[in-house]
């Protein structure tokens, strides 16, 4: 996690992410042609950190993915180098000289060699690493071609870790792909463009794969029917305009100690899915949140922290608490 709380890292078993970062000051930099070019950097710098997207959405000042994050595995040269020119489909001079070096110091294996391999396995399998990967490789190509200088984001990411499998991963995922349902640019996530489910619907293979991923099946088929169950379940009703219950409604009936349907909830900006710092089930939370402390040193008690009563959220629970103003 990259934000002011402590930063949390999978330390048991393997790691899923939903990191969240925006432009700065929020501006409204990212057209679709910009969009479309980070969409595909985001596959490249995928398939070179090592990491799984699930799926992701692209909007005009900030962006979401999730992503599965391996245990490391040994790689030969052939495939660092494979990585390597993953992030430079179209090399210049400059990259193909540097790749025929590269190969050379690799055929002779000396300590060139090792130190070159050590430093690329370094960015890879590695939940910062790939974000570093993927936003500055967006923000060399955006800034000259807008004419323009300086950071591009408001700060790092913020991500929050979540259970690799279960409904958090489920949840977590149907919400990205409603941020443009949420914003009231389409009734069906299908028809955005810039969101891994579409991708998923007009026959791309890793995009079909990161949402089978969820579910632990190879048949896009039953992928596709469970996942369009749980967006049409459990948020994307079709509304006009935005689509997402009003903040005053919302206030009247947590007053109230009222329920809302998830339909309606996951149409709001549920910020317990941004700064929550884990999210999963209370025993995947405890867990994680154990290890860590045991590998770092003592920290006040912290308890997993059950989601607010206000839907039925089942055994879900975060790290950091949440309160009414989180959401709206």
């Amino acid at each position: 996690m990259r934000d002011a709380r402590i930063k949390i890292d999978s330390v048991v078993g393997e790691a899923v992410y939903h990191c969240i970062s925006r432009a700065v000051a929020r501006q409204r930099l990212f057209d679709a042609r910009a969009n479309d070019v980070f969409r595909r950097q985001l596959w490249a710098a995928a398939d070179f950190s090592g990491v799984q997207v699930i799926t992701y959405a692209l909007l005009s000042n900030h962006f979401h993915v999730v992503i599965r994050v391996p245990r490391r595995v040994p790689l030969s040269d052939e495939e660092l180098l494979r990585r390597y020119q993953r992030l430079h489909p179209r090399p210049t001079e400059r990259v193909r000289s540097t790749l025929a070096c590269l190969r050379a110091k690799l055929a002779a294996n000396g300590p060139e060699a090792g130190v070159w391999r050590r430093k690329i396995q370094a960015r890879m399998y590695d939940v910062s690493e790939f974000m570093k990967t993927w936003k500055q490789g967006f923000t060399l190509w955006f800034n000259p071609t807008h004419n323009r200088i300086g950071t591009l984001w408001a700060s790092r990411f913020t991500s929050v870790l979540l259970e690799p499998m279960g409904f958090a991963a489920e949840a977590i995922s149907a919400y990205v792909d409603l941020n443009a349902v949420r914003a009231g640019i389409v009734r069906d996530p299908k028809d955005y463009h810039f969101c891994g489910y579409a991708e998923a619907v007009s026959g791309q293979t890793s995009a079909r794969t990161g949402l089978s991923s969820l579910y632990g099946t190879t048949s896009w088929q039953e992928t596709h029917a469970r996942y369009r169950q749980t967006l049409f379940g459990i948020g994307a009703d079709a509304r006009e305009g935005k689509a997402a219950i009003s903040y005053e409604d919302f206030i009247r009936v947590v007053r109230e100690k009222g329920r809302l349907p998830l339909s309606d909830v996951m149409l709001c900006r549920l910020r317990h899915f941004v700064h929550g710092g884990i999210l999963g089930t209370r025993g995947f939370v405890q867990q994680q949140f154990e290890a860590y402390v045991k590998r770092t040193r003592p920290r006040p008690r912290t308890v997993p922290r059950a989601l607010p009563p206000w839907a039925n959220w089942g055994d879900l629970c975060t790290m950091h608490k949440v309160r009414e103003r989180d959401v709206a």
